[in-house]
């Protein structure tokens, strides 16, 4: 009698143990109100098969509660949002550069003769085929020459002194230009077709008429001025 008893006493100590056992487990695996009532469960369960195999549902719960553990101490990542410039970038500032055509020199006036290549701009003035006097400083133009030649000369040393320069540094040439503006005011472009060095006695060439509208510039050259540079310029328009 005393061993049946004491017998009971071990089986009823083993299976209290078995369920305060499984009434602590869900407070230390931090179960939360909605589980499952671990006396229910554990009543019919072993104290080793507890040790050894816990019931799923204390899984389950201790996995619930990792998750809300996990959830709670992982960092939120907030994205970084695209910097924002501080100032708004300008459109680029476009100059408009105006460009002022060229304005061509204009030749206008009466009696005035241009070179513009050797610097000349100078009157003409008018001398008579029964003048005597020889002529002084300045461009004249000579009355006796013939049509459509407008027959001018003047000293190496005054006006005409940038010609003769020209043509001993070889700078006189072919194709260069003049202009022209005669008594009624009508000026013309002219371009050097002609170069020569003449004696003073040979004049015909000079002051011959010409088939369209011409100039001829004469002026002395030589060491004693004993020579005549003749240049003969034609209209171009």
């Amino acid at each position: 009698m005393s061993s049946t008893l004491a017998r009971s006493h071990r089986i009823l100590l083993t299976v209290g143990l078995a369920v305060a056992f499984a009434a602590l487990l869900p407070l230390v695996a931090g179960a939360s109100s909605d589980a499952p009532a671990p006396a229910t469960r554990t009543a019919t369960v072993a104290a080793a098969s507890v040790l050894n195999h816990p019931p799923a549902w204390t899984a389950e719960v201790a996995h619930a509660t990792l998750s809300r553990i996990n959830a709670v101490a992982a960092p939120k990542v907030v994205p970084k949002a695209a910097p924002v410039a501080s100032v708004a970038a300008k459109a680029p500032v476009v100059r408009k550069t105006v460009v002022k055509a060229a304005t061509a020199p204009r030749y206008a006036g009466t009696n005035h003769l241009w070179i513009p290549s050797l610097g000349i701009s100078r009157s003409v003035a008018s001398f008579a085929c029964t003048r005597s006097t020889p002529p002084s400083a300045g461009v004249y133009r000579w009355g006796c020459a013939g049509k459509h030649n407008a027959y001018m000369f003047g000293h190496a040393w005054s006006t005409l002194k940038p010609l003769h320069d020209a043509y001993v540094a070889g700078r006189l040439h072919v194709g260069m230009v003049a202009y022209y503006a005669d008594g009624g005011g009508r000026a013309r472009a002219y371009k050097v077709t002609q170069i020569k060095v003449v004696t003073a006695d040979q004049v015909a060439w000079a002051i011959a008429a010409q088939a369209v509208p011409s100039l001829t510039l004469q002026t002395c050259v030589g060491s004693k001025s004993q020579y005549r540079l003749l240049v003969r310029l034609v209209a171009t328009h």
